[in-house]
């Protein structure tokens, strides 16, 4: 894909993911130039939809890509991942390939908990190992350190790289370390606009030239599969059985706590019930709309389309960092 004025696509589009809270919006708006009321310290979600800014430099045009992060505060998982997916089909359609993909994490965060395990794995369903060499892990909140933290952030780095991130890394995405300013933002963004001029220089046509397609896209548009048949919605199933025994096992634990006889001890109590039901619900719902009628996964089995890309495996359980 290369920026032409007359169509007026971009010379390079980026998109960034993550969990909500990460900082995907403030790394963006660091790029632009503009202020975000929500960075990266704040957990409330503040993408709700796919979001686009462009902007021209040098006489280069760039699209940054803006995403909800699953685990989002006002939408549902599946809801998110329809979003994403929709948005990528459309740009593949139209022959519009990603430059690159940014995943933004909090250095900050001492442990890698259900949310942050969940947002990545569904990341590497998401791209696939094809789409890895163009992938940049990009840890924030650096400018938040402090002298007597410098040592653990580092090991959380080198635990991030070499247990959670290692089957991306394997594969050729690298970390990088964004400080919260423009500069930082953009060396991150001109390293990756860098990769796809240095394979355009030899001349050779193909994928390496023409952008990068994400497994998910050419499941959805090249093997016709629907979003419920995809690695990342297989993947999100998965999860949302967990989601649906530790809501069980929740719910069966509060009841028995119920008959607790001090009054705000038991309305505490009554509010974890109500939530952890309500969760339940959702997860029941979401998995009654991802799930594959078993004739159709016969199908898929014996003439389904294969894709030239994997999923990228990634067993990571939440635990301390």
């Amino acid at each position: 894909m290369v920026g032409n004025a007359k169509d007026n696509t971009p010379d390079f589009i980026i998109a960034v993911m993550g969990p909500t809270g990460s900082g995907k919006s403030n790394f963006i708006s660091k790029l632009i130039g503009t202020k975000e009321e929500s960075g990266a310290d704040k957990l409330k979600s503040c993408t709700q939809g796919i979001r686009e800014f462009g902007v021209d430099i040098k006489g280069k045009r760039y699209l940054f890509v803006d995403t909800p992060g699953f685990d989002d505060t006002y939408r549902s998982d599946r809801d998110i991942l329809r979003t994403i997916a929709d948005w990528l089909e459309k740009k593949y359609r139209g022959n519009v390939k990603l430059t690159g993909v940014i995943y933004t994490h909090r250095i900050s965060d001492n442990r890698m908990s259900g949310s942050v395990c969940k947002n990545l794995d569904l990341f590497g369903q998401l791209c696939g190992d094809g789409a890895a060499q163009r992938v940049r892990l990009v840890t924030t909140m650096w400018d938040n350190q402090k002298p007597d933290n410098k040592a653990i952030w580092q090991k959380r780095v080198s635990q991030l790289q070499g247990n959670f991130w290692k089957p991306l890394i394997d594969l050729g995405a690298r970390h990088k370390q964004f400080f919260n300013n423009q500069n930082s933002a953009w060396d991150i963004v001109n390293e990756l606009a860098q990769i796809r001029t240095s394979v355009d220089a030899t001349g050779k046509s193909g994928e390496a030239s023409a952008g990068q397609t994400l497994l998910i896209q050419e499941e959805i548009v090249d093997a016709q599969k629907k979003l419920n048949e995809t690695s990342a919605g297989k993947a999100l199933y998965s999860q949302l059985q967990r989601v649906l025994v530790e809501q069980k096992e929740t719910l069966k634990r509060l009841a028995g706590a119920l008959a607790e006889k001090d009054p705000k001890v038991a309305e505490q109590l009554r509010k974890e019930y109500n939530a952890a039901e309500a969760e339940m619900q959702r997860a029941m719902k979401d998995m009654e709309q991802m799930k594959i009628p078993f004739g159709r996964r016969i199908a898929l089995f014996f003439g389904g389309k294969k894709t030239q890309f994997r999923k990228i495996e990634l067993s990571i359980t939440p635990g301390e960092l």
